[in-house]
């Protein structure tokens, strides 16, 4: 196996067993870095000097016998908006004031105390409130398959950066896909968990973080550190007592809803339905029911969340001077400006689609245990595009697969199904009801025991193999 393609369970492994040190790991990362940056603009305040010494007092750490906690000597990369000290938090947006971040976030705190490298933030698109990679301040981040397409977003840069081998986790936020949409593109394991499993802060409806791995074992390695409580997020779930470890599982019986039309929004593209179809088909295969579904979402749904997002957006940007609001990527100046115009009732219709989801998602799992879909409906696009549609007018055609569960607070993981005829990795999206987060990772885990992890990820170089 090549180095940079370790999982950071087996990582973990090898530093107890002394057979490779977390300064040797780092010193491959960082020239596995070094290879890809120029390409992919995957990161933000990288600073390799500083994960250089952590490296050094991990190694000291392990050799002792006395690692820090459960991610000791781990390099893991942080999505821009989640906060570190001292860190300005830009958006992605050109028009940001540039304020250093005056504590950590959860996700932060809990991933330091756990020992783990913080080496970088990742970049995102302007007020992440795209799926691309493209950004008035980080400039444009691609997808390390194919360097003219797009990775996704918003969590951009953490998708480029698990699919380049920059450490095996990266954590991301998700508001209608933020992280299973730039996974599905990637080839990753993108997990969003029920709300409020994870502490994030600051809070908001549907808004998640959540890994962007590898493998399933390492996403629940991080749930396992990232769903410890936080005062901060007064939207958390209370602490549970969840075996993160223990993904084994038994689909005989499950009742499975196989949703191949998203119901509004781009349709699925033929390969994307083949790949999706395909899993169905290993599902039945050991044992589960099948059903077809309908849709959850509508054109009122999406247009709704449309409406509320822009208000929601030019509220926070209507106090920004002229020359600064220039900056911003006109795609999304033009998308937001029109929050300034939409009447109150109209905002407040919108938000309540909402709840037209989850009392949608309610009824749909009263009938299924869980649902397979696409997470993307489109295999791919370009890289210089700040979304699938490039109009701003239609500018959530393609998240029509995700969307909902962030509403209806359900976790909802994509993990690679297969390849297109051109390469690029084609993901599927599992979710289950409300809380069962470790049941829609065993499900996860049953597709990868399945289908296999992918064995040859994009690399710039020959890589160092450990046997």
């Amino acid at each position: 196996m090549q180095l940079n393609d370790l999982s950071a369970v087996a990582l973990i492994e090898l530093f107890r067993q002394k057979r490779l040190s977390p300064l040797e790991y780092w010193e491959h990362i960082e020239r596995n870095i070094a290879a890809w940056e120029p390409k992919i603009a995957a990161l933000y305040a990288y600073d390799p000097a500083a994960a250089r010494a952590q490296a050094i007092a991990s190694t000291e750490r392990w050799q002792r016998g006395e690692p820090k906690g459960p991610l000791d000597g781990v390099p893991v990369t942080l999505k821009e908006l989640i906060a570190t000290e001292g860190t300005p938090i830009p958006q992605g947006s050109a028009a940001t004031n540039l304020i250093p971040a005056a504590a950590d976030a959860p996700p932060a705190a809990r991933l330091k105390e756990a020992g783990a490298i913080l080496f970088a933030k990742t970049t995102v698109p302007d007020l992440a409130m795209l799926s691309s990679g493209l950004s008035s301040f980080h400039g444009m981040t691609r997808n390390p398959w194919d360097l003219a397409n797009n990775p996704g977003g918003s969590s951009a840069g953490a998708a480029a950066a698990g699919a380049a081998g920059y450490g095996p986790i990266h954590i991301g936020t998700d508001i209608g896909g933020s992280v299973r949409l730039p996974a599905g593109w990637c080839g990753l394991v993108g997990f969003k968990p029920s709300l409020g499993r994870i502490p994030i802060d600051p809070y908001f409806v549907g808004r998640c973080a959540g890994p962007l791995t590898r493998t399933v074992a390492d996403a629940a390695l991080a749930m396992s550190i990232l769903s410890a409580p936080d005062p901060r997020d007064a939207m958390s779930l209370p602490p549970a007592a969840i075996d993160w470890t223990d993904l084994q599982t038994d689909v005989k019986g499950l009742r499975l809803g196989l949703m191949l039309d998203a119901g509004v929004g781009l349709a699925a593209e033929p390969e994307i339905i083949a790949v999706t179809e395909h899993v169905a088909r290993l599902f039945e295969q050991h044992g589960a029911i099948i059903e077809p579904v309908g849709p959850v979402l509508t054109r009122t749904m999406l247009d709704g969340m449309d409406d509320f997002w822009r208000a929601r957006a030019w509220n926070d940007l209507r106090g920004v001077e002229p020359e600064r609001l220039a900056k911003l990527l006109p795609y999304i100046r033009d998308w937001a400006s029109v929050g300034d115009t939409l009447p109150g009732w109209r905002v407040a219709a919108g938000f309540n689609q909402t709840m037209a989801m989850r009392r949608a998602a309610a009824d749909l799992f009263g009938r299924v245990d869980a649902v397979l879909s696409p997470t993307n409906p489109i295999v791919a696009y370009p890289a210089d595009q700040a979304s699938p549609t490039q109009d701003p007018a239609r500018p959530f055609e393609h998240i029509a697969f995700t969307l909902p569960w962030n509403m209806s607070e359900q976790p909802a993981i994509s993990i690679n199904g297969g390849f297109s005829a051109s390469g690029m990795p084609i993901g599927v999206q599992l979710v289950g009801p409300r809380f069962d987060d470790l049941g829609v990772l065993r499900l996860a885990a049953a597709v990868e025991a399945w289908l296999g992890t992918i064995d040859r990820w994009p690399a710039p170089f020959r890589t160092i193999q450990i046997d």
